[in-house]
């Protein structure tokens, strides 16, 4: 990655819109970013210098961040998992290019500078150096292509400015498809991650959303023993998974509260809606899937990753 890439004015970037007249992302080392968090992200990839201690969460958006946060913090801080209980997971586990870098070039200190987890957003390919230079670990976890399009979908529509202008589905699907989407294209975002996972196993841990659900015993208990926090017992295990249930976590107050954190324009409970696999067949037709399952082959399948149709 060219970091001088990251250093140039907006003035200079490829843009295209994505959403209403004047919303518009930027293209930057191949990927769509947000105007906002530009320069914050060229803060994390300038100067962030990860720890070997440091606990690393990646994701494209709407794939299963949220849960992510609240079952890693639960096994890495098991005896303080109770705080998931008054702090919404994003602020236990906070964001390096929305919350972390936003007016600084440095990482503030924290209580404990061992054991720091941060989550990113930002593609593999942009932080390619100060992930390679590190033994941090990484995790990182993806949800298929679809459902992941329709919950981006409902979550940009909970902006305010969906009020008066809604992103409306058919355009949410062709920009989608056509990779024009925050942190976007979705595919290159997945598969960056997917490579490094496959060249460092020891230091990146890739889980999907699908495999998480579907048995999220053993790939908690397999989560424990990568981020070197191993349990005792199956009972530890399932205490951990009861705990960061959806069910558990979107009824606490602090979760379902309409009062927006200073770091996003979205109140709390936007980051919980329903959290279910193929939620995508209630609202996309049997060619739009077929279309985005088409895309899935020739990204994903074609490459060794039979995943997402």
């Amino acid at each position: 990655m060219d970091n001088s890439l990251l250093e140039m004015d907006l003035s200079t970037l490829p843009k295209e819109n994505w959403w209403g007249d004047h919303d518009y992302l930027y293209k930057v080392g191949g990927f769509w970013l947000l105007p906002q968090f530009i320069q914050s992200i060229c803060r994390v990839v300038k100067h962030f210098k990860p720890i070997p201690s440091d606990i690393i969460l990646a994701s494209y958006p709407k794939t299963g961040t949220t849960w992510l946060k609240s079952l890693v913090f639960s096994i890495v801080h098991r005896s303080s998992k109770h705080r998931l209980s008054i702090n919404h997971p994003h602020d236990l586990v906070p964001t390096l290019e929305v919350q972390v870098f936003t007016t600084s070039d440095v990482v503030p200190c924290s209580e404990n500078q061992s054991n720091r987890i941060f989550s990113t957003h930002i593609p593999y390919q942009l932080l390619s150096e100060t992930l390679d230079s590190s033994e941090c670990r990484v995790v990182y976890v993806t949800r298929n292509p679809k459902d992941t399009l329709v919950s981006t979908w409902h979550f940009v529509n909970k902006w305010k400015k969906a009020l008066d202008c809604p992103w409306q589905l058919d355009v949410a699907i062709d920009k989608f498809c056509h990779g024009l989407s925050p942190c976007g294209p979705y595919y290159d975002h997945v598969m960056g991650y997917k490579k490094l996972s496959l060249e460092r196993p020891t230091n990146v841990f890739f889980i999907t959303y699908e495999e998480l659900r579907a048995d999220p015993i053993t790939h908690v208990k397999r989560l424990g023993e990568f981020l070197g926090f191993p349990f005792e017992g199956n009972e530890q295990v399932q205490e951990v998974v009861n705990s960061c249930s959806f069910e558990v976590l979107s009824n606490y107050e602090v979760n379902r509260s309409e009062e927006s954190p200073t770091w996003f324009q979205l109140p709390y409970n936007s980051f919980f809606r329903k959290g279910d696999v193929g939620d995508h067949k209630n609202y996309l037709s049997d060619e739009t899937i077929e279309r985005i399952d088409a895309l899935t082959r020739e990204k994903f399948h074609s490459l060794g990753f039979n995943y997402g149709t």
